[in-house]
């Protein structure tokens, strides 16, 4: 099943919806206001959505989809967290998870424009797969890590590299307005068998910058939950963004920065296509 934010065109409200094959199905006549509400609801909401009348059914053309979750209560990123991609880095492999945040002021849907001000000359895309928390949890044992999960999407990790390495803390310089795609859904957690041998990559333009698999994960789900959870209680909703692999700007020779007119797409197998165009900030 896909969990979806959505607004329609006449107002700047969001609602949450069951995405269905051709159709939106909107939650609120299920007393679920908002995504992050059907999060914490867990998935019999979205079964019960799923036996809704047609009359319940919303054309995708009659909305725009918004971040899956708009205003997540955290967004935690995982560094150098692909060997190949802190080899390009020039980075040591890290022996525990390098850990920072995003601003959930930073997040964006698909379709929407990322935005590059004129503060950073160098501003890099990372696909990254994304882990929805569902159940709250504190020391959460390894083994146990899946009965934590809601479901899973797509993050691009967009980074002004220049900001983020002026110091050793990465948080602003990963947090500018529109720096945080997410989505297009959240598919969730019984659809995807194995989150550990999933597709992924990012195109511009018809050319493929990064190509790999989740297998390649150097700190995988149980461990990123259980070393979070370990520290700061996991809530609903909470994300965690496990990673990019190589073929990032930074990364390259010549190094290859965003540039205003390019549209990014973030892939990720069973999760579908993140989209989002590049413009200059106003």
């Amino acid at each position: 099943m896909k969990l979806v934010s959505f607004e329609f065109f006449a107002e700047r409200a969001p609602h949450a919806g069951l995405l269905l094959e051709d159709t939106i199905v909107d939650l609120a006549p299920l007393g679920i206001a908002d995504s992050l509400t059907a999060v914490q609801a867990g998935t019999d909401a979205l079964l019960q959505a799923a036996n809704m009348p047609a009359c319940s059914h919303i054309s995708p053309s009659a909305v725009r989809l918004l971040a899956p979750i708009p205003q997540p209560p955290r967004i935690f990123c995982i560094g150098l967290n692909y060997r190949d991609h802190a080899v390009e880095s020039k980075m040591e492999i890290p022996k525990v998870p390098t850990v920072f945040l995003k601003l959930a002021s930073a997040v964006i849907g698909p379709e929407e424009p990322v935005r590059i001000p004129a503060l950073t000359k160098q501003p890099d895309y990372e696909v990254e797969f994304a882990i929805v928390i569902g159940k709250a949890g504190r020391n959460i044992a390894k083994q146990d890590w899946r009965e934590h999960v809601f479901g899973y999407t797509i993050l691009n990790d967009v980074s002004a590299r220049d900001v983020q390495l002026a110091t050793s803390q990465w948080t602003l310089g990963k947090s500018f307005d529109t720096f945080c795609p997410i989505g297009p859904t959240i598919v969730t957690a019984d659809e995807i068998l194995d989150p550990h041998n999933l597709d992924i990559k990012l195109s511009i333009g018809g050319e493929i910058l990064q190509h790999s698999n989740t297998r390649e994960l150097i700190f995988k789900a149980p461990e990123l939950i259980a070393y979070i959870s370990s520290i700061t209680a996991l809530e609903p909703g909470d994300i965690i963004s496990t990673g990019t692999p190589a073929g990032v700007g930074l990364g390259r020779t010549p190094r290859r920065w965003l540039q205003p007119g390019e549209t990014m797409i973030a892939e990720v197998e069973g999760l579908g296509q993140l989209i989002n165009p590049v413009t200059a900030a106003d």
